[in-house]
């Protein structure tokens, strides 16, 4: 076996097949996901009137939540992020959590906002929230996408919340398999066998 026909062969174990998302069920259309976004963004524009806020997403997931979320918010808002990895290519986290990128810009005396795809088991929010305390903003709270509750293992509960989900592994607006379908526009139901297997 030649080098080229080894690399194809690891690499066909390496990355998962590829599943058209159209044949995916639609968990939350792009309708029901703005609805709820903006009816977020009201929530979060009445609790802090008359304040500046930080938003900060966690890459790269939340990256669509977060600019949708920003651009509903009517009180005066920036944005960072930081990138943890828990994941990896697997659909289950490993539960290790390592910082990848820590935010650019001080948070100290700060009304600051964790923003994050999906709160499952709560490690990654958990890690985050102790991480983002450190810094001393004046508040903190967390606002995901959506929540699976059945999978949490550590107690930790989101102050905003899009959607909560029954367990069940989902991509598109931003959440992905290892790296695709993040650009879905809406959420689907990744297939627990995928076609063909």
């Amino acid at each position: 076996m030649g080098p080229i026909s080894r690399y194809s062969t690891r690499m066909s174990l390496s990355v998962p097949p590829y599943v058209a998302p159209e044949t995916m069920d639609v968990l939350f259309s792009t309708a029901q996901i703005s609805e709820r976004v903006k009816a977020i963004g009201k929530q979060i524009s009445e609790d802090y009137k008359g304040h500046s806020i930080v938003l900060i997403g966690v890459l790269k997931g939340a990256a669509i939540f977060l600019s949708d979320l920003a651009r509903s918010i009517e009180v005066d808002n920036t944005f960072d992020f930081v990138a943890v990895s828990s994941y990896g290519r697997a659909r289950v986290s490993s539960g290790a959590v390592k910082l990848i990128k820590d935010i650019d810009n001080p948070i100290e005396g700060k009304h600051v906002i964790i923003v994050e795809d999906i709160l499952d088991t709560g490690l990654t929010l958990s890690y985050l929230r102790g991480l983002m305390l450190q810094h001393k903003p004046a508040s903190l709270k967390i606002a995901t996408c959506l929540d699976k509750p059945e999978r949490r293992l550590v107690p930790i509960e989101a102050d905003y919340v899009g959607f909560k989900i029954p367990n069940r592994f989902v991509i598109g607006y931003g959440m992905d398999y290892a790296e695709r379908y993040r650009g879905v526009e809406d959420i689907r139901i990744f297939p627990e066998t995928p076609p063909g297997h």
